[in-house]
């Protein structure tokens, strides 16, 4: 498993609890905004491993622009939009090719309940952004199906990262938290593990036949038949 970001130190602080679980990890320090960076960063990967068999586009984020429609800017838009959309669709263009040659390969992309069920605190750009991931998730199981690869989307909730716990205090009270919390059947925010666990499972060989699909992990919060 590799992981990229641009925090070299976030980075190692990854590699240094995967090893004291007995993991071997590697990282690459990548600033997934830079297109260039992502084409030789999936160059460096598959020259080191002789092959790309899994792709998660797990970058992405509402990155605090204004909730309100209305107070939103082009810019604001274009920046959500570029981090939510053009990251995975460039690091997915790398990847396929290695896939295509091996005629096997899982890419999993990061959507949201967002995209799905609109959001109380994400704002516009973000759920259009990740809908549009949905749709993407689609086209590419379509399209690259026939040469052994499938795609997938997975669909989380609120995840209680500490920067998703720090961004739901800014925009909602305790109250409104409570209720949030209430209002999920299994009564309970996520973890990253629940997401984690996702991942595993539509990386792996028993998840072959499904495609194309988007899988809610947000404890019932939001579903639909």
């Amino acid at each position: 498993v590799t992981i990229w970001d641009r925090d070299a130190q976030a980075l190692e602080k990854a590699k240094r609890k995967a090893a004291d679980d007995g993991l071997t990890l590697e990282t690459d320090t990548v600033d997934m905004m830079d297109r260039d960076q992502i084409d030789r960063a999936v160059a460096r990967l598959a020259k080191r491993e002789h092959r790309l068999d899994v792709l998660v586009n797990n970058i992405g984020g509402s990155l605090h622009v204004p909730f309100a429609f209305l107070e939103q800017s082009d810019e604001d838009w274009q920046k959500v939009l570029d981090i939510n959309i053009m990251t995975c669709v460039w690091a997915t263009r790398a990847a396929l090719p290695h896939m295509q040659k091996a005629g096997y390969g899982r890419i999993i992309n990061m959507g949201s309940k967002a995209g799905r069920y609109g959001s109380l605190f994400a704002g516009t750009p973000y759920s259009a952004a990740k809908g549009a991931m949905q749709s993407f998730t689609i086209q590419i199981a379509q399209e690259f199906g026939p040469d052994g690869i499938t795609c997938n989307a997975i669909c989380p909730g609120a995840i209680l990262t500490e920067r998703v716990d720090k961004f739901l205090d800014e925009r909602h009270t305790p109250e409104e938290r409570q209720r949030i919390v209430n209002s999920i059947p299994v009564r309970r925010q996520g973890k990253v593990e629940d997401v984690a666990s996702a991942v595993a499972f539509l990386a792996s060989e028993e998840a072959g036949f499904i495609t194309g699909a988007a899988l809610d992990v947000n404890g019932g919060q939001a579903m639909s038949i």
